[in-house]
């Protein structure tokens, strides 16, 4: 491990020990003084109230649980008087045995665990405010009505509001929140070590380092802790993912599992109930047919199954199924009889943290490769800057069903190419098993997302000198162990995936994706050519949709001139990612790029020619973006590298460009609107982290 430093060793612990107690000293400044101005400003609040309880509107009715229920939201409002002397107000919530009796009963659906509410007072409607019991500090809000203040309650009818009586004239505690003061020492402890001067930047990389390959492991440790702890509670607290909404879909998220079930029981389709109504329609594809069988009682119809001859499958890759899903029902089946099904959600998790181990050693070598003894900043940042561009942040966000085919593919794509990569010896000649190992991980895609296939197409100018070298000289043994050891270990791979296709639907290549039961009938549509250069636009440009308040940005609209699908999305790979551009400049970097240089235009070619077919056939999702984002992070990170060399302003600014997407990434995950959004899923932290910003002046 190289270290190159102006400073003796004592001047860099006293000049870090002096950065650390700053930081320290920064935070606590910044917790007491600035977080907790809200108690500062209502420190002269009356604290009197009017009333014990609200008076309540005709549309508002108290239950014996001590919850409000909505009888008709146009009169739907609570009143109390404000004397001015504090702008922030507190909601008294239900007690937690009230909220948790009404969950147990008969209407436990229409307990809301987010609560929107408006202050108007005078005539003068204030903004949308929103609460929740599960976030103590978020109860409080501000508002600056005066006088006799309506409150409106702004939920739909029959729901079941979790609250007692909102007071004004209030004081707000103060607080010391450690979840707030963990955040930003984190946050300035990863500012610091990024600063100019710092280890990260004087310690070149090493890959034969044991120090350095223990820091990495250190580094994935936290991810590990993460994992680990989901898995366990995920398992430990199973239950299964299926709703049913009254005359419409069934939703089942289990696909995965349902689909081990049924090879471990020999069967090629899934069991599940097929009524007979929807075995018997003319086309079942067909929306209104479908609408048509729900307006007559027909249930269950499984909502983005593939249905064909009566029976339901899976167009999802087989491949996890086989390797996690099945695995995990046989080996319970040793503690529980019959034993259980594995969760997608840990499933899925366990792919993740595969997959960023697995790309980060990918980045790692590819910039060695390259760029050679880069500084672990370069590399940190790179790493993460590949994980942000390939939309690992995004998978791992929403962990359902749908992620796992991407998480798979991802993880088994860059395992091969470190591989690959790392197939070439010292002496000039090649690691068979390197080779198999790598083709057989790359074919393997064809079992998750078909689309990471195509990487195989990087073989060709990742060992174009060596095929070089035995076609011209003849050497017909070498180029045949080349193909030997390519291909054998594909088929196999492929092979199955192939034949579980033709055994299913007669045909080795069809996945079963046109049978899909879904918004639209996948058989007969295709996506309007019209809409195909937005969407491509859209998927590297979309801009961010900045707002005021809390997450301070939206989702950004992606009008088409015709209807395709779209996933609600903040922004495009450049916007999110801004580096990702760079991958459009190595055509014009031969020299730079040496050896490696026909793989990195491969991959750019690859990128493009997946970014314009899945704006074809998938239309606008954002999760489609990880099929292209990390062929072109890895374009585009060499480049990078390259100009961070000996340049301070260069790696600023690619520091500052990490950062805003981390910011970005962070902000995303609160962001209403979304899919999975964490307001309705997990309203306790969304309120917690959100009621950091809204007392605020």
């Amino acid at each position: 491990m190289h270290v190159t430093s102006p400073l003796p060793r004592r001047a860099r612990l006293l000049r870090l020990t002096r950065r650390v107690l700053i930081a320290v000293f920064l935070v606590v400044f910044v917790e007491c003084a600035w977080f907790n101005l809200p108690y500062v400003l209502s420190i002269g609040a009356s604290g009197d109230s009017v009333s014990a309880r609200n008076e309540l509107g005709p549309g508002l009715q108290r239950t014996a649980e001590g919850m409000l229920k909505v009888t008709d939201p146009t009169t739907a409002w609570l009143r109390t008087q404000s004397d001015g002397s504090s702008p922030y107000w507190r909601v008294d919530p239900t007690p937690t045995r009230g909220i948790d009796a009404a969950l147990a009963g008969p209407w436990s659906d229409d307990v809301v665990t987010t609560v929107h509410m408006r202050l108007e007072a005078h005539g003068v409607s204030g903004p949308e405010q929103s609460v929740s019991p599960y976030a103590p500090r978020s109860l409080y809000i501000r508002d600056n009505a005066t006088g006799t203040t309506t409150i409106w309650i702004e939920e739909t009818r029959g729901a079941l509001v979790p609250i007692e009586n909102v007071r004004a004239n209030v004081r707000v505690p103060f607080e010391f929140d450690w979840a707030r003061v963990g955040t930003m020492m984190a946050v300035a402890l990863v500012v610091i070590a990024f600063l100019p001067g710092s280890w990260l930047w004087r310690t070149r990389l090493d890959t034969a380092s044991k120090r350095q390959r223990w820091l990495f492991a250190l580094a994935l440790a936290p991810l590990a802790f993460y994992t680990v702890w989901h898995v366990v509670w995920g398992i430990r607290f199973a239950a299964p993912l299926r709703f049913h909404t009254d005359g419409g879909y069934t939703y089942d998220f289990d696909q995965y599992g349902h689909v081990a079930d049924a090879l471990l029981h020999g069967r090629l389709w899934l069991d599940l109930p097929v009524p007979q109504e929807l075995a018997q329609a003319a086309n079942p594809y067909d929306v209104a047919q479908r609408d048509h069988l729900f307006d007559e009682g027909v249930s269950p119809v499984y909502w983005d199954y593939a249905f064909r001859d009566g029976h339901w499958y899976s167009y999802f890759g087989v491949l996890p199924s086989l390797l996690l899903f099945a695995p995990f029902r046989v080996v319970s089946s040793w503690f529980v009889p019959g034993g259980v099904m594995l969760p997608v959600r840990c499933a899925e998790l366990l792919l993740m943290f595969g997959m960023a181990a697995c790309s980060c050693l990918l980045v790692i070598r590819v910039l060695k490769r390259i760029v050679g003894a880069v500084p672990l900043a370069t590399v940190s940042l790179a790493c993460a800057a590949y994980l942000i561009g390939a939309t690992a942040p995004y998978l791992w966000f929403r962990t359902n069903f749908y992620s796992i085919p991407f998480a798979a593919s991802l993880l088994l794509a860059a395992w091969g190419l470190w591989l690959w990569l790392g197939a070439e010896r010292g002496d000039g000649t090649l690691s068979w098993p390197h080779v198999a190992a790598g083709a057989a991980c790359i074919a393997a895609t064809l079992g998750c997302r078909p689309t990471f296939a195509l990487t195989a197409v990087l073989a060709f100018p990742l060992f174009w000198r060596h095929l070089y070298v035995w076609f011209h000289a003849r050497d017909w043994r070498g180029l045949g162990a080349w193909c030997a050891w390519m291909l054998v270990p594909a088929a196999v791979a492929v092979a199955p995936v192939l034949a579980y296709n033709q055994l299913r639907f007669g045909s080795l290549f069809d996945f079963g994706n046109a049978y899909q039961i879904t918004v639209t009938d996948m058989t007969s549509f295709s996506t309007p050519w019209r809409n195909v250069p937005g969407t491509i636009l859209y998927y590297l440009f979309l801009p961010l949709r900045p707002t005021g308040t809390f997450p301070f940005l939206e989702i950004s609209p992606t009008p088409l001139p015709a209807w395709s699908f779209t996933e609600p999305s903040i922004g495009g790979l450049c916007v999110l990612m801004p580096l990702a551009a760079l991958a459009f400049v190595v055509p014009f970097l031969r020299r730079r790029l040496g050896a490696l240089w026909p793989t990195l235009v491969t991959m750019l070619a690859l990128a493009v020619v997946l970014l314009v077919f899945d704006s074809i056939v998938g239309g606008f999702g954002w999760r489609y973006m990880a099929d292209f984002g990390w062929l072109f992070m890895l374009c585009a990170l060499p480049v990078a590298a390259q100009a961070m060399q000996g340049r301070q302003w260069v790696r600023a600014i690619v520091a500052l460009v990490v950062a805003y997407a981390v910011v970005v990434w962070a902000l995303s995950c609160f962001v209403v609107g979304r899919d999975d959004m964490l307001v309705v899923n997990e309203p306790g932290l969304y309120h917690a982290v959100r009621s950091w910003f809204t007392l605020l002046p």
